[in-house]
């Protein structure tokens, strides 16, 4: 039989041979699979031994975080207590919402944040920005929720609805109302992005309540407390089955403040209605007994978080309750800075008690005319200059003493710089000087500028604190002390003490005596039996082309008044210090210091009175009052 060729063969039967590349192709494949298997075989392998035998506590504490949470305890911030004991600010129960991270659904943020009163995009903006956080640690969506806000909360929390919804209770301020001290007291607030990058917040985390502004501001960490926990078993819609473990919070410390409620009560009403500020002080050691700037804000309204459109409408308002007058106003004090030119002439030695002027009503200095509110004839000495503030006599005492001899005892006295008070953002005011002009302007000092100066106007500006401390150290002879609000922080020693001549301070003092009792120009304020001293002033709150034009508009601008006042004479417990803004004339801002004054002598008398009665009681020596009792 013959045979068939291999190729014929193959040919008939329609069947190639295996060539030899495409057989070493598929050997490679199914290498490739093997390594492959086995790769993923060591990689499960790998991971086994990571999570079972290497780091189980690791994986294992990530898993109990699904069923096992920490929910924070806030701690309550201290108390703020006036010198007598009488608390101001107090905490009151109230629940705090937060967001769960780790439990949070995009879709959600909408609807959230429409129940509880929240602008949604600002919160899809905050949880993009803590995107790098770790996802348990929870974000702050309210400090306090209103009746309403918790109903919606409690409806929708769990599975079914908005499992990222956290409740718990927390401790909230609670302010005076109608802005009572708001000013010195602040307020509480969430910490922002700006200040979680400062230095006084490092300790801090997002969603944290911090002091926003006044005290709660500068003693923040001294009433911020330590805050605690609660481990608790969760079921698998987020509430809680179990208790597991507990850590109490520590609550912040109170803070008793040198303000006495009494005094601060009588200064607010009197302000009612007025712009301006009232500032008391003890000269003898600094403590401030009230403070009081109007008009002023709710402090309640910035718990937990303000409205937008209610901050907006505060920071835009044209008569600036945010601003914090009483250390804040730069403006110049007028015929109260008489006192301080009385020093600097008669401590220069430049000056003595028997100079006197012809007062006409005007005088003309440097080719100028400079007014005097009243013609008060010839043989104007320092008392009566002072005693009826005559503007002639002291344009007369500047342009021979000078500017910088001016500026020596205004500074001296404390003008220029600020006064160290425990507040945050106080303003320094300005003590010009030929040296300040240069350092501010790149400009010489003219000779006819020291004469505005020397009545309060010009350059010169205060605050109505820097006045009533400068005043107080005058009045005490020499001796300044730095004032504060916290009797703990009470200064051991004087901020400045100087050597003065005491009968140039009596002469001084006896004049600003004058001013109240003597038919002076805060005679309708005098209070019979009680030595009452001070000195009024009135300034230009702007230049007199502004006020002309203003004028032709149909718009009247008035001018500010001042009163600067301590009591008793010799030995002065108590100064106070009143800017009315556009008051026109001082005479209108003697009675709010008077209305103060007298309260503080009033209520020192009861005392002394009640000590005395209980001394005869039981037949023992009265203990003798301390500076500032």
């Amino acid at each position: 039989m013959r045979e068939i060729p291999v190729e014929r063969q193959d040919e008939n039967l329609n069947v190639r041979p295996f060539p030899r590349d495409d057989a070493k192709f598929a050997a490679t494949k199914i290498a490739v699979f093997q390594y492959i298997t086995v790769g993923v075989f060591v990689f499960l392998l790998s991971g086994y031994w990571e999570l079972q035998v290497r780091n189980p506590e690791v994986y294992n504490e990530k898993a109990e975080r699904n069923w096992i949470r920490a929910q924070p305890i806030p701690a309550p911030r201290g108390k703020i207590i006036d010198r007598d004991g009488r608390v101001i600010v107090d905490n009151i129960s109230s629940y705090r919402l937060l967001l769960s991270r780790d439990r949070l659904r995009e879709e959600h943020i909408g609807p959230i944040a429409t129940g509880i009163s929240l602008d949604a995009n600002e919160l899809a903006g905050k949880v993009r920005r803590l995107a790098q956080r770790p996802r348990y640690e929870s974000i702050l969506l309210k400090e306090s929720l209103s009746p309403a806000e918790l109903a919606f909360v409690e409806a929708h929390r769990g599975s079914d609805f908005f499992p990222e919804l956290e409740l718990i209770k927390s401790q909230t301020r609670l302010y005076p109302q109608n802005g009572f001290m708001a000013h010195l007291l602040g307020y509480v607030g969430e910490i922002n992005d700006q200040e979680l990058n400062q230095p006084e917040f490092a300790k801090h985390d997002p969603g944290d309540i911090i002091g926003k502004f006044g005290v709660e501001r500068y003693y923040n960490d001294f009433l911020t407390g330590k805050d605690g926990s609660r481990q608790v078993k969760v079921d698998n819609t987020g509430f809680e089955r179990e208790v597991l473990g507990y850590k109490e919070a520590v609550p912040g410390k109170d803070l008793t403040l040198t303000i006495d409620i009494d005094l601060q009560a009588v200064a607010e009403l009197a302000m009612e209605g007025k712009r301006g500020a009232v500032v008391a002080l003890d000269p003898r050691n600094g403590e401030v007994l009230a403070m009081v700037s109007r008009p002023a804000f709710d402090p309640n309204h910035f718990v937990g978080r303000i409205d937008p459109k209610e901050w907006a409408e505060l920071v835009t308002d044209p008569q600036k309750p945010m601003f914090n007058r009483a250390i804040q106003a730069q403006l110049a004090p007028g015929s109260t800075f008489k006192p301080i030119m009385a020093l600097a002439a008669l401590e220069s030695g430049m000056i003595d008690e028997n100079f006197s002027v012809n007062c006409s009503g005007v005088t003309n200095w440097y080719g100028r005319p400079f007014k005097c509110h009243k013609v008060h004839g010839a043989g104007v000495t320092l008392h009566r200059a002072i005693v009826q503030s005559c503007d002639s006599y002291f344009y007369a005492v500047g342009n021979k003493i000078g500017i910088d001899t001016i500026a020596k005892y205004g500074e001296m006295a404390g003008l220029g710089k600020k006064t160290g008070i425990d507040l945050p953002q106080e303003k320094e005011g300005d003590m010009p000087s030929s040296a300040w002009k240069i350092r501010k302007f790149r400009e010489k000092w003219f000779a006819g500028e020291t004469i505005s100066v020397s009545i309060g106007q010009g350059y010169l500006t205060v605050t109505p604190l820097q006045l009533a401390s400068a005043i107080g150290g005058i009045a005490t002879g020499g001796v300044w002390m730095k004032p504060h609000l916290v009797k703990d922080n009470a200064p051991k020693e004087p901020n400045r003490r100087e050597i003065l001549d005491l009968e140039n301070i009596s002469k001084i003092v006896s004049g600003m005596y004058g001013v109240v009792n003597e038919g002076g120009t805060a005679a309708p304020s005098m209070v019979p039996g009680m030595q009452f001293c001070g000195k009024t002033g009135s300034s230009q709150s702007a230049s007199n082309d502004y006020v002309k034009a203003m004028r032709q508009k149909g718009v009247i601008i008035k001018d500010n008044a001042w009163f600067v006042g301590f009591a008793p004479r010799d030995a002065p417990e108590i100064v106070v210090a009143v800017l009315f803004e556009e008051g026109e004339h001082g005479t209108l801002a003697s009675p709010i210091a008077r209305d103060v004054i007298k309260a503080y002598m009033d209520k020192q008398a009861r005392k002394a009175a009640a000590t005395s009665s209980l001394a005869r009681t039981f037949g023992v020596q009265p203990p003798k009052a301390e500076a500032g009792q």
